[in-house]
């Protein structure tokens, strides 16, 4: 076993009995996505509007070592373009916590998923509803599916101090199947 999956697999092992963080995967229906999440997350649906349009959302969340995680997955119809989606729901997650500074974005593309410009992984800092300082990195990602829909997913960790190594968790565990 290399030396790097050995560390990986030490890593894991130890942040698996961390009482305050019980990872599980979770199905992110209507998509065929995945995610990894810290704590027994809540679930909702709703209807938002998404690049103008109502679009069906699945909403799972919870709170746990001092960070609230959220994912969120939905299916939209040919013809509506994907990277512009993503671009607005980034826009409006980073205008929603009043995002303020530096906005640090790079590229994600978990396996499947679509190579667009707005598929970022991004790390910020605002403020939260009570005015309190906030932390958040998020990811959005989006793949083909069936008769020209597309599939997206966002997810988000807000946290009061940066938290990288639990981020990392939470993002490696977002995947398409």
């Amino acid at each position: 076993m290399p030396p790097a999956w050995g560390a990986a697999a030490l890593w894991m092992a130890l942040t698996a009995c961390t009482p305050t963080l019980n990872w599980r995967e979770l199905p992110l229906p209507p998509t065929g996505a995945h995610a990894l999440l810290p704590c027994k997350p809540d679930r909702a649906e709703r209807s938002v509007p998404l690049g103008g349009a109502p679009t069906d959302l699945v909403v799972m969340g919870c709170d746990a070592g001092g960070a609230t995680f959220a994912v969120m997955a939905a299916v939209v119809p040919p013809g509506r373009a994907p990277d512009a989606l993503l671009e607005g729901w980034q826009q409006a997650t980073l205008s929603n916590m009043k995002a303020h500074g530096e906005v640090q974005r790079q590229p994600f593309h978990p396996a499947a998923g679509l190579p667009l410009p707005h598929a970022q992984r991004v790390v910020a800092q605002g403020d939260a509803p009570s005015g309190r300082p906030v932390y958040a990195q998020a990811a959005w990602s989006a793949r083909s599916a069936e008769g020209g829909a597309t599939e997206l997913v966002h997810a988000v960790m807000y946290s009061e101090k940066p938290q990288p190594d639990v981020a990392d968790a939470f993002f490696a565990g977002l995947k398409w199947r």
